[in-house]
């Protein structure tokens, strides 16, 4: 079973909970035994003062001197060690007799803790020892009299128990404030896990991590170059497709990171960013080859960042536009025969029917003597079958349209030494049929000849129709693309015709007066194959 994958959300809140539980809990040890060191050092400090006060005292002097009565030293202590809070003030002489002491059961007898003997020699120290008031901190400062005689000692104790308190207490404001950083870490984990996730368009890291592979391999994938660049026009990508066509067109090197401008003087992608406008199925020449590209600027909040182009080599895209022009010629062709085909077998039907049988035999023989007369024509006139079968067909089509087509060969049409000259002369033929059959659709007189001279390696093509002819202006645009007369989506055929013209290195006359229809002549260099 696979295991379920944490949240973004639940991963931040977890390590900044883990961090900011460790950075709180080694900082409340180190400030811990700073704390015990501290208070340690506070408690030393009080008890030895208590006990500098008593040793100076006159009163406990002048008693161990024996110049005072002995009861003043223990009101004495017992006031000092209530106003200090202290656990016990003991005073002894050379010997280690108690004067003072809070049980007063325990004065004249031996100090106990077996930690008096360097006071007695005039030492002041601080000792950890149990007595007979239980474990206690106790500090020993020798009583010194005028003449700076040694004549006893005291013993000034605070309880273990006291100083651990102290320290306790010291920690507990230390766990509090761990604990109150933890909850606003925990609360800050939450606020930025939600910040970072509405930038990631609460996308999880793993999901993240896979549209990244997807977008990489499907910009890999595709066959057209793309490149990107960012709002300083850096190279931020470059696909597999676009490196390959650089290869090819002389631009060598890795382009990422580099500035468009200096990789591609000629791209115009600096000035998408700038204009925020898109450029579709633009040319561009790039040192040597023909390119189409599609520019797009990338706006985020509705300002630009950035630029991405796609591009192909024109090549490519003229030969696949060449073959559905082609096969769109070929399936009219069909299509055409087709119908006119089921057209006559209506008729055949309906004459079976009636019983008008020697109709119907002078009907089949005119159908067939008419069938072969324009099959046999164009395929003793056109040697190529794939243009004579093309021809064919369009007569057909033009029958369906309700036009006249007559088709005229002088010469013999040998077979090209180049058999992609025949889908070329496919389009050429296609495209100026259709065009003269389209242009008589409103003619009263619904005549199209079309016809092909071949002599000294040129082909002349010429096709002529009765149509309302063009003005000058038209005739100026009318191989533009995506320019027509007859509505929106429509202007690739004469395009595509100009182009293919020009792949063949041939020419294009058009001559066109409105009321006087249109001839167009073209004229191709055409080398003939072996027989």
């Amino acid at each position: 079973m696979k295991k379920a994958k944490l949240s973004l959300q639940a991963i931040i809140i977890i390590f900044v909970c883990i961090v900011v539980a460790l950075s709180l809990g080694i900082t409340d040890l180190l400030i811990s035994k700073g704390i015990i060191s501290s208070v340690e050092e506070t408690q030393k400090e009080k008890a030895l003062n208590v006990a500098k006060m008593v040793a100076t005292s006159p009163q406990v002097v002048g008693v161990l001197e024996g110049e005072n009565n002995q009861e003043e030293v223990q009101d004495f202590s017992n006031r000092v060690k209530d106003l200090t809070k202290v656990n016990f003030v003991v005073v002894m002489d050379m010997k280690g007799i108690r004067y003072s002491h809070p049980d007063p059961g325990k004065i004249g007898k031996h100090f106990r803790g077996g930690d008096e003997g360097p006071v007695l020699q005039g030492k002041e120290y601080v000792s950890i020892s149990k007595g007979l008031l239980g474990p206690s901190m106790r500090a020993f400062t020798p009583i010194m009299n005028l003449q700076g005689k040694q004549v006893g000692a005291v013993a000034v104790g605070i309880s273990l128990e006291n100083v651990t308190k102290a320290v306790h207490k010291g920690q507990m404001g230390m766990v509090i404030g761990t604990l109150i950083g933890i909850m606003f870490g925990v609360v800050g984990a939450v606020g930025l896990a939600g910040y970072i996730k509405k930038i990631l368009l609460g996308l999880e890291p793993f999901a993240i991590a896979k549209l990244l592979e997807e977008r990489s391999s499907m910009l890999q994938s595709v066959r057209e170059g793309i490149i990107a660049i960012d709002q300083k026009g850096k190279i931020t990508l470059v696909n597999r497709a676009a490196s390959k066509l650089f290869k090819k067109a002389g631009l060598e090197g890795n382009p990422m990171g580099m500035d468009i401008e200096d990789y591609l003087p000629e791209t115009r992608l600096t000035r998408i960013i700038k204009s925020g406008e898109t450029e579709l199925d633009q040319e561009q020449n790039l040192q040597g080859v023909t390119i189409l590209v599609n520019r797009v600027p990338v706006v985020v909040e509705n300002q630009p960042v950035g630029a991405i182009a796609t591009f192909r080599d024109k090549t490519e895209v003229q030969v696949l536009a060449e073959q559905l022009t082609g096969v769109r010629n070929y399936a009219d062709a069909l299509r055409a025969q087709a119908h006119e085909f089921m057209n006559k077998l209506h008729v055949i039907l309906g004459l079976v029917r009636t019983e008008q049988y020697e109709t119907l035999a002078n009907y089949v023989s005119e159908t067939v003597n008419h069938r072969e007369t324009e099959v046999g024509f164009l395929t003793k006139k056109v040697l190529d079958p794939v243009l004579a079968g093309f021809l064919i067909g369009k007569l057909s089509f033009a029958r369906e349209s309700g036009a006249s087509l007559s088709i005229d060969c002088t010469n013999k049409l040998p077979k090209s030494a180049d058999q992609k000259i025949t889908h070329e002369l496919i389009t050429i033929i296609g495209n100026l049929v259709d065009n003269a059959i389209e242009a008589i659709a409103d003619s009263p007189n619904k005549k199209v000849e079309l016809k092909l001279d071949f002599a000294e390696d040129i082909l002349t093509i010429e096709i002529k129709d009765t149509g309302m002819g063009m003005t000058q202006s038209i005739q100026n645009k009318i191989l533009d693309k995506g320019f027509s007369t007859k509505g929106d989506n429509r202007g690739f055929g004469l395009f595509l015709l100009a182009q293919a013209i020009e792949r063949l290195e041939g020419e294009l006359i058009i001559s066109s007066k409105p009321g006087k229809g249109t001839n167009f002549a073209v004229y191709i260099p055409y080398k003939v194959g072996d027989e």
